[in-house]
Formats: C-alpha cells, structure tokens, sequence
C-alpha cells in the first residue's frame, strides 16, 4: 500500500482485476508512484503471468515486475460472499477505483459491473480495459497485441514491402495502447472527480488507442488521400532515415533528416555528394542515396561508427542488445535499473519507473506477492470480523 507522503499518488486506492500484460503494467506504474493497489484474483485460476518463465526461485520474473509494490487479494467472484466483499471495499474501504480487464459484460454478470458498484459508492472510477472497447461489432472479440496493430492499419505502412509486417519485439497495442490508455483515462477521471466530486465509466480499446497514434499519419489520406505505403514515407524507410548493417552484421540507426543533421552525416561519412539529393523528394534520387549509404556503412564495423558519431550532433546511435542498453551511460545516469526487495529477503534487478518529478519520487517496496498474501490484511484493514476473513478464504 502507499506509505510515503512523497509520492504522487498515495491518495488513490484502487482494486485491480486486470491479467497478463496491459492492466497489470498500468497498475505497476501507478502502485511505483503511491497508489494502493489492490490485486484481486482467483484463489483456483491464476493469472498466466504467474507462470512464465524465467524463475527467481518460485517466482515468475515477469510477475515480480508486473506486480511489484501490489497487494494480493484471493477471492472466489462466483460466490456471492466474495462479490459483497468487493462491494464493501468500494463503499466503506475506500477503494473507489476499479480497473478491471475482462471481455464486456463479464463483470455485469458477477455483479461487479458499474452500475452495480457505483449503488454502492457514486464517486467510483471505474476503468474497464478491452481489446475493442464496449461498442462495435468486435466488442466480444478475442484478440493480441498484433491483432490491434494489424486492424489499426499501422502495420501495412511497417516494415519493407518485399517483406511484410515485422513482427515488433514489443508489445505496442498492449503497453503503449493498453497501459497508457488506462493511465491517462484514469488520472483524467480522477481530476475531474476532485473537481466535480462524481466519478465515472472510462473505456479504455487497445484498437482505438492504436488508431488515436497514427492521428498524423492517417492525414495523409483523410486530407491528402494518400495511402501511406511500406518505405513510402520519410520516417517509415522512404528515405535515409533507416537501419543499416555494419560490416560485423550489426545495425546503426540513422534519424539524420533534417538539412544540419544530414550534412553532418555526409560529412561524417566523406559523402558530401550526399547532402543535396538526400535533401530531394525524387524517389530515383532518395533510391541511389540509401543505396550509397547502406554500401559506407557496411564498410565498418559498429564499434568504429560508434566511435566516428559520439563525437557528433547528427541523430545517429547504435542498436543495442539489451545487456548494453542496461550497461549503457545513460541507463546507468537515469537509474533505470532498480533493486527490487524479496518478501523472504535479498533484491531482483527490475526496470525502474520512468517518471523523475521534483517533489517525489517513485518507490520499490516488493516485487509481486504471493497469490493472496495480503487477504487477511486488506479484510481487516477495512473492517471485515476475523469470522468475515475466515468465510472468504
């Protein structure tokens, strides 16, 4: 729960019926920052996170970060007890935030849906996380992350055109669409309660969310009527803004577009001959200068490119395996890598919160609990009898 007066959100108390990746990041950040969240699950029907590998001895790795600094909740939702438990917390526990992350109606038919929580407590923020939202012809869809990207349409404009969509290494819809979406939908709802003192229904569609990023690029069509197309665009392949390989098969990431960015490549690379048709919107002339660039670049290996660009302002940086990324000085300088306590002692290396703010800061109390670790706890925290504890576990 939070604790320190530092932290941003310490005033919020939310219950978290979320699984597998987008609510549980979502509920990650805002416990890092303060927020008491409480984890509600199946005592018999564990979230699949719970079970991934790699291990920190018992401990899936992926739910120590997930769930890290949440408290953990068992209750059985098919008995009636446990649904008037929930109920109780949300009118006279002060959870009166729900985040919850099943296909629409499930939570109506438990009797945990809006309508029926917010009898209960009418400043109840209720978030409700899908793949399709609430509305629409998919609404009861099952889908993944590359589902949402593949029916946002972002993904026919992604990769090479002789090659197809790539498939991401990480989980845009679900993180960038799913998390994100869910925090600020929440905060924006949390704000106008303070305002008004009403809270309210958000939902929250992974496939909106990755339609809403692309609210540029889509002009390209809304208003040019232009289909954006794989390496058709400046920023998707189109020109020298790309990947290229180094002679010891690794990549180096070029964002030179600008005109002062770009001279300095050329420049870099002993190609003034570059700079003005890199500048031009001839496709023949952007096809010979890649063309050029890839051949320089495949040269030397990344190591001496590196070395050549550190020393220069031009947008290019190296791709990074990830124990670099981790090694790296401005990893290292951001604090990005966090000790995480154990319950039974010690610590595991986790990812940070992203966030610096100038009057609080983030904080690491425990990696993800043990599956209702903390029933006893939040029961009695909120009232219940030690006979009431005794009847829902």
């Amino acid at each position: 729960m939070g604790t320190g007066s530092s932290q941003p959100l310490t005033s919020l108390k939310i219950l978290d019926f979320t699984a597998l990746l987008p609510g549980p990041f979502a509920t990650m950040l805002l416990a890092d920052l303060g927020a008491d969240v409480v984890r509600v699950e199946s005592p018999t029907r564990p979230d699949m996170v719970r079970l991934l590998p790699p291990y920190d001895g018992d401990t899936s790795a992926w739910h120590g970060v997930l769930n890290r600094n949440k408290r953990s909740l068992a209750l059985d939702l098919k008995r009636p007890a446990a649904v008037a438990a929930v109920a109780r917390l949300v009118a006279e526990g002060g959870y009166d935030i729900v985040i919850e992350q099943f296909r629409p109606g499930v939570m109506d038919r438990l009797g945990l849906g809006y309508e029926a929580l917010r009898a209960a407590n009418p400043a109840l923020i209720y978030v409700a996380l899908t793949g399709y939202g609430q509305t629409g012809p998919l609404r009861d869809r099952a889908g993944h992350d590359n589902n949402y990207l593949a029916l946002s349409g972002a993904l026919s404009y992604s990769g090479r055109r002789d090659a197809g969509p790539p498939p991401l290494g990480i989980q845009v819809a679900d993180v960038g669409g799913g998390a994100m979406g869910t925090l600020v939908g929440l905060l924006a709802a949390v704000v106008q309660r303070a305002a008004t003192g009403r809270g309210q229904y958000v939902d929250v569609s992974m496939f909106d969310l990755m339609v809403a990023w692309q609210a540029h690029l889509a002009a390209h069509f809304l208003v040019g009527g232009e289909t954006p197309e794989a390496e058709g665009m400046a920023l998707n392949g189109g020109r020298a803004y790309d990947y290229y390989q180094t002679a010891d098969g690794r990549w180096l990431s070029v964002g030179s577009i600008e005109p002062k960015f770009w001279q300095g490549f050329c420049a870099a690379l002993g190609r003034a001959d570059l700079f003005a048709p890199g500048l031009s919107l001839d496709a023949a002339q952007q096809a010979w200068v890649k063309a050029e660039t890839r051949a320089a670049i495949a040269a030397r290996p990344l190591a001496e490119w590196t070395a050549v660009f550190a020393a220069l302002d031009v947008c290019v940086e190296p791709v990074l395996t990830v124990p670099e990324m981790l090694d790296h000085p401005q990893t290292v300088a951001r604090g990005l890598v966090v000790d995480v306590p154990r319950p039974g002692g010690g610590s595991q290396r986790q990812i940070a919160n992203p966030w610096r703010f100038s009057g609080g800061a983030a904080e690491y109390r425990t990696i993800g609990a043990a599956l209702g670790a903390h029933t006893e706890e939040v029961l009695r925290e909120a009232g219940f009898a030690p006979d009431e504890i005794a009847a829902l576990m």
